[in-house]
């Protein structure tokens, strides 16, 4: 709790006071002095609280950006390691079965082929 969070509670609780008093005491002015208490009080009060949010959440944020660039780190590991999983597969494949490589770069040829033309009747 801050300075503002406490002085804010202290102010709308001794407002709360000086309304009854007036309430009791039949004094106009004591009620409307008390309400702006507790309407200020509670004001600061609000604004003490956003500011001890915002504090901890500038607080937890070196440890948030920590994390954040351990975790893009480790997926950017996996995902090159899996490309180059990926990549010797094709390679070992292309070795082990030539023929079915061929056949099949021509068959993308062919199609890049006739996606591009196509056919012009």
């Amino acid at each position: 709790m801050n300075n503002d969070e406490f002085e804010g509670s202290i102010r709308y609780a001794t407002g709360k006071v000086e309304k009854a008093v007036g309430d009791v005491a039949g004094r106009s002015d004591w009620q409307a002095d008390g309400v702006v208490d507790q309407v200020a009080g509670g004001a600061q009060h609000g604004y003490g609280r956003a500011k001890s949010i915002l504090n901890d959440a500038i607080d937890s944020a070196p440890g948030l950006l920590k994390d954040a660039r351990d975790r893009l780190e480790s997926t950017g590991r996996q995902v090159a390691d899996a490309a180059q999983r990926g990549g010797e597969t094709t390679v070992r494949t292309a070795q082990e079965q030539p023929l079915v490589w061929a056949l099949g770069a021509i068959a993308l040829g062919y199609g890049l082929g006739w996606l591009i033309h196509g056919r012009h009747d």
